[in-house]
């Protein structure tokens, strides 16, 4: 697993942005944690730096909100430790940790004005009314609310009330931020709004983030690094165009992308790998005897719809969508595969169409089919290929 993008010492910026001068490395180490006979966190294992933004990316169940509870201490590790800078808060009550949380559902208090929200962690601390009343302007003001501090939240909108969540966080000045899908409940063309919003204000403030959702293009479009889970274990840790580009795994390669990775099932025989739907590619590398049942896959905007017989397999078309900027074309092959190519947005074709399909073989992937892993194995590129 790749750890890209670390740093040495706390305190320091990553990514570009500010520093905030609480930032501190957020650790856990060695979770587990079981309901009943559920293992739903397996031995989980993440560094966060200082001022770093990491998404916790993956399907519903996987264990990813399950884990920002434990560092946030709503819930009760079994096994492992939570460690802010050198402090070790696994067994701290929420309210000593120095984290602010900001979940899904907003939890504002619906009888307190914008302010009155903001402010609350504020006077649980017992700070004097003017001073409370000067932070919840700064706080107000970053998340662009301060115009909007007498009203309650049901005089607001889905992305106002969001906003008032995040600056009832900012307020606190905490040494990390943990986020539970914050932008679930938002419509499409708000949800966009609101990431550019959030990934500028990070930027801004500088504070360690951790930020749980299973929409890989929030992971995409927010991250420093991504930690993608399945089944309450991490699969891969990294950028995220490492993530995207290098796979390691059939499920990180399908789970990240719109739409998700091409597969072809077949298998390596005699130093090539073959497929029932007329797919043959040469192999280069180790492992490439034969009897392993693998799994081509290559990107939908890496490929083209072709001539047949001029590509790497004909096949034909079951439809074609226009979707703005690309017409996305699902070709059919052979049983229940079906392949998703992204062509410019003029191109036309009909259906039933019989067509090739290619991709530059340096950019496809080959993975064992029974345990999901990448194979060190690659197609083998003719000589004076482009």
């Amino acid at each position: 697993m790749s750890e890209a993008g670390t740093m040495a010492d706390d305190g320091a910026a990553i990514g570009g942005g500010r520093a905030h001068s609480r930032a501190r490395r957020l650790s856990i180490e060695g979770l587990n944690k079981w309901f009943g006979s559920n293992h739903v966190v397996k031995d989980l294992s993440i560094s966060v730096e200082p001022s770093e933004f990491l998404v916790l990316l993956g399907p519903s169940g996987c264990g990813k909100t399950t884990a920002l509870r434990i560092i946030a201490g709503l819930e009760q590790a079994d096994s492992g430790q939570v460690l802010l800078g050198d402090t070790d808060v696994t067994n701290e009550l929420p309210k000593y940790r120095d984290i602010a949380m900001v979940f899904q559902s907003y939890a504002l208090y619906p009888h307190k004005t914008v302010a009155e929200n903001i402010g609350f962690p504020l006077k649980v601390r017992g700070l004097k009314p003017d001073e409370r009343a000067e932070a919840v302007r700064d706080a107000a003001a970053q998340v662009h609310m301060e115009e909007l501090l007498e009203r309650y939240p049901r005089q607001l909108s889905g992305g106002q009330r969001q906003r008032v969540a995040l600056a009832r966080a900012i307020v606190r000045r905490p040494s990390a931020f943990l986020m539970d899908e914050p932008l679930s409940n938002l419509d499409a063309k708000l949800r966009g709004y609101m990431r550019a919003e959030l990934k500028h204000m990070q930027h801004e403030l500088g504070v360690t983030t951790v930020y749980v959702t299973h929409d890989q293009v929030e992971a995409m479009t927010l991250a420093h690094r991504v930690a993608i889970m399945d089944e309450g274990a991490l699969q891969q840790i990294g950028t995220p165009r490492e993530v995207y580009d290098n796979p390691a795994n059939l499920f990180v390669a399908g789970f990240m992308g719109s739409p998700p990775m091409n597969f072809i099932r077949g298998s390596i025989e005699n130093g090539r790998f073959e497929s029932g739907g007329g797919v043959g590619v040469p192999l280069e590398g180790e492992g490439v005897g034969g009897g392993t049942a693998a799994v081509m896959g290559f990107r939908p905007e890496d490929a083209e719809v072709a001539d047949p017989g001029t590509g790497l397999f004909d096949t034909t078309v079951y439809a074609a969508e226009l979707t703005g900027d690309v017409t996305l074309v699902t070709v059919a092959l052979g049983g229940d595969t079906s392949l998703a190519i992204k062509m410019p947005k003029e191109y036309d074709v009909d259906f039933d169409r019989n067509v090739a399909v290619r991709f530059p073989l340096e950019r496809g992937f080959l993975f064992d089919a029974a345990s999901g892993e990448r194979l060190s194995a690659r197609f083998a590129v003719p000589p004076g290929a482009a």
